[in-house]
């Protein structure tokens, strides 16, 4: 265990010097732990310290892709985006509706506490402070709910 914390730390300090705030390095952490454990279902890892460090990276990039696309939208023309993508089919709608339908089921599994640091952290978008301190727990813990939550909830959606 003190071995994933000092990986934890390298993972953190290699972020920050790329001028990443806490919250950030934590997704990324998280992410990149995430897709491991998913790759690890199929595969073997020779370098898990190696892979970690080559996806949080990839993580930062990812979720600076992201975010310029939603900025790449002037704000006056959000009203006339498309609710659905043009080229999706309605089998690709009702696909769509089923996994949300499924992901929903999948979220009442978890237990009250771990669902609602969840969801406070991936759709209200509370950093894991915020959320220890409106919550009366460690930062720690949440990190704890959220991985949890993560790793449950993945592994729910790709059994079904």
């Amino acid at each position: 265990m003190e071995a994933v914390g000092t990986l934890i730390l390298k993972l953190r300090k290699l972020l920050h010097s790329r001028g990443r705030t806490r919250d950030e390095t934590d997704e990324a952490i998280q992410e990149a732990f995430l897709r491991l454990q998913r790759y690890r279902q199929a595969r073997h890892v020779q370098e898990p310290e190696a892979f970690l460090v080559r996806t949080v990276l990839n993580a930062i990039v990812d979720e600076g892709r992201r975010r310029s696309r939603w900025r790449s939208v002037p704000l006056s023309d959000v009203e006339t985006l498309p609710l659905v993508e043009a080229g999706l089919t309605p089998e690709d709608v009702l696909t769509g509706q089923q996994r949300l339908r499924t992901l929903r089921t999948g979220l009442e599994q978890l237990n009250a506490r771990t669902r609602e640091v969840f969801l406070l952290h991936r759709i209200e978008g509370y950093s894991h402070a915020q959320i220890a301190a409106r919550m009366g727990i460690t930062v720690s813990a949440v990190e704890k709910h959220v991985a949890k939550a993560a790793l449950f909830l993945t592994e729910w959606m790709d059994r079904a």
